[in-house]
C-alpha cells in the first residue's frame, strides 16, 4: 500500500485496530503532515528519489501497523524510523548495485537553509551519513573523502594535509567510495561521533574549516578517531 498524498482518498479497508487504538484517519492525518520532512531526511542520506520515496512508503506501512496509542512523539518516532529505513537502504546490496552507495554530503554542507526546520532535518542526515562513514572508512580516508565530498576540497590541498601526492589523494578519495560499497563496519564510538557531527555542522554553517581539519588531521597525522582495525 502506497502512503496517500493529500489528493488521495482514505483506504476503504483499513487494518483492524485493536480497541482503544487511535483511528488509520487519525494515523493518516499524522503521517501526511510529516510526509515531506521524512521524504528530505531520506533523500538526503540515501540521494536518490525514487529509493526516498520507497523508504517514506515503508514508513507509512510501518506506522499503520504500530500501536501509536503507546508513542507519545509521532514526529519523533517517524524521524528515526525514517533514518533508519534511508541508512538501511544505503546499505542493502539492492541498493549498492543501483546507486551509488555514498551519502550525498555536499547537500548537508550546504549553507543556504536557514529555515530551522531543515536544519534540524540536515542535522539528522549528518548524524547518519558520518556515523556510516565513521564504520566503514580508515582515519585518513574518511578526512579525504568529508573534505572532498562535502566541502570540495582540492586535490592539491588533501595533499597538502595529508603529505602524500596529489595522486595519491586521488587514489585515496577513490578507495574511500569504493571502501563505502563493502558491508564490514567498525564499532563507532559515540564521544567520537558527537565530535565530528558537531565540527561538520559548525564548518557548513560557518564556512570555517579550521577545527574540521583540525580534529580529522591534527598536526601532519591523521587522528585515530576509531579504534585500529
Amino acid at each position: 500500500m502506497f502512503a496517500p498524498s493529500p489528493e488521495t482518498t482514505t483506504p476503504t479497508e483499513p487494518p483492524v485496530t485493536r480497541p482503544g487504538e487511535d483511528d488509520l484517519d487519525i494515523a493518516l492525518d499524522t503521517f501526511l503532515a510529516q510526509r515531506t520532512r521524512l521524504f528530505r531526511i531520506a533523500y538526503q542520506i540515501v540521494g536518490d528519489v525514487s529509493a526516498a520515496e520507497d523508504v517514506v512508503q515503508e514508513v507509512w506501512l510501518r506506522w499503520q501497523l504500530t500501536h501509536r496509542v503507546e508513542i507519545n512523539n509521532p514526529a519523533a518516532f517517524l524521524t528515526t524510523a525514517t533514518t533508519r529505513l534511508a541508512i538501511n537502504v544505503v546499505q542493502s546490496a539492492r541498493h549498492r548495485h543501483e546507486t551509488p552507495a555514498e551519502p550525498q554530503l555536499a547537500d548537508l554542507g550546504d549553507r543556504a537553509a536557514q529555515d530551522p526546520m531543515v536544519c534540524a532535518e540536515r542535522t539528522v542526515a549528518v548524524e547518519a551519513a558520518l556515523a556510516l562513514l565513521m564504520a566503514r572508512l580508515t582515519p585518513d580516508r574518511l578526512a579525504a573523502y568529508v573534505l572532498r565530498k562535502a566541502f570540495d576540497y582540492a586535490y592539491a590541498d588533501l595533499a597538502g594535509l595529508l603529505r602524500i601526492s596529489v595522486q595519491n589523494a586521488r587514489v585515496v578519495v577513490h578507495r574511500a567510495q569504493a571502501r563505502l560499497e563493502c558491508d564490514r563496519e567498525r564499532p563507532v564510538p559515540a564521544e567520537s561521533h558527537r565530535r565530528l557531527v558537531s565540527a561538520f555542522l559548525t564548518a557548513a554553517s560557518t564556512g570555517d574549516l579550521e577545527d574540521l581539519i583540525r580534529l580529522l588531521i591534527p598536526g601532519s597525522h591523521v587522528h585515530r578517531l576509531l579504534s585500529p582495525a
